[in-house]
């Protein structure tokens, strides 16, 4: 399907109209974003907050692929729930087509949430395992008042052809236990692109799918991506998958990003301690390399609750600066072109 033809659609789905960037020319632009939670004990009131996202800002060009990588508690997550519209901002803002997320309410909050796709980790887990296939990707057409039933049937059919799942008709009446893992994958990115979105939120897509069928459904999203000019953000925890799939890579820790780069210029040269940290935890597939022992950071990621003072993954770094990392917050230095890390190893 072209792209002419995926605008179309999505005019169609969402009646937005014409696509256009925010005010500063990305796709989506986040500034100093923060997402806190608030804690509260049974009889004592407010005990805090969870500072799942601290400041983080990036931008996102139409056709650009990010991947937004950190182990497990480092705020992916609640990032991507925010670019969703699923969590409010606490602090800062999440502009999508000239559209702050913070002043959408109601209808214009489903029609900026019919904008962008979600593709889930688990495919299993994410269809319903009572509905078939074209009640799955029949419903959000229904919720977003789209077409009459011939219509969505024949988006329907589209989709599922482009995600290589044809005949449809064989696939429509089937329940998601009668599916592979790789074709449950495919459901769920037939749903994520229905609604003819410009950004895809991809998380952890294949880390439930076996080595095999990984390539495949990588492959398809590239090809998605460049039949319908999508930009994509792929969250994931493996830099083995990110040097195939994305142009730039975000790297999270404990709720903040820590550095930005080319994929390329990362793995070749990491500015941030911490990113240099997960390439040696990466899994090599040289059999030569399967005993080497791997220098990895000692101790846990801090508390988002009570985070660190000064750099926060100062506590587990070998080259901290005493007096320096320990009590003052980096800033964002640049350390090579289009490189940023913060890091006071760059001052």
């Amino acid at each position: 399907m072209s792209v002419q033809t995926g605008e179309k659609r999505k005019e169609e789905a969402v009646g937005m109209g014409s696509v256009s960037a925010s005010s500063n020319g990305a796709l989506l632009s986040i500034k100093d974003l923060r997402v806190w939670f608030e804690l509260r004990r049974f009889g004592l009131g407010h005990a805090g907050y969870v500072r799942a996202v601290d400041g983080v800002s990036f931008d996102l060009d139409v056709n650009q692929t990010i991947a937004i990588v950190g182990e497990s508690g480092c705020g992916k997550t609640t990032l991507m729930k925010t670019i969703l519209g699923l969590n409010r901002p606490t602090e800062g803002s999440v502009t999508f087509h000239d559209l702050r997320l913070e002043e959408q309410r109601g209808a214009d909050l489903r029609r900026y949430r019919a904008q962008i796709g979600f593709v889930q980790q688990d495919p299993y887990g994410a269809l319903a395992p009572f509905m078939t296939v074209q009640r799955i990707l029949e419903e959000p057409l229904i919720i977003n008042g789209v077409g009459s039933k011939t219509e969505r049937m024949d988006r329907i059919r589209k989709v599922l052809e482009e995600v290589k799942m044809a005949p449809a008709e064989e696939f429509l009446p089937k329940y998601p236990h009668m599916l592979s893992g790789g074709q449950q994958q495919r459901i769920v990115i037939s749903r994520a692109m229905l609604l003819g979105p410009r950004l895809i939120v991809a998380d952890e897509p294949v880390s439930m799918l076996d080595a095999s069928v990984r390539v495949e459904i990588l492959r398809l999203l590239r090809g998605l991506q460049e039949a319908h000019d999508l930009a994509v953000i792929y969250i994931t925890h493996d830099l083995s998958t990110v040097r195939y799939f994305s142009e730039r890579v975000f790297v999270m820790y404990a709720g903040q990003m820590v550095e930005k780069a080319r994929i390329r210029d990362l793995i070749r040269n990491p500015a941030h301690p911490y990113a240099e940290a997960l390439l040696a935890a990466t899994s090599d597939p040289d059999a030569d390399n399967a005993t080497r022992q791997r220098d990895v950071p000692p101790g846990e990621p801090p508390s988002l609750v009570n985070p660190p003072s000064g750099c926060r993954f100062h506590p587990r770094c070998p080259y901290i600066i005493e007096g320096l990392c320990d009590e003052e917050i980096p800033p964002e230095f640049e350390p090579e072109p289009e490189h940023f890390a913060a890091c006071w190893l760059h001052r």
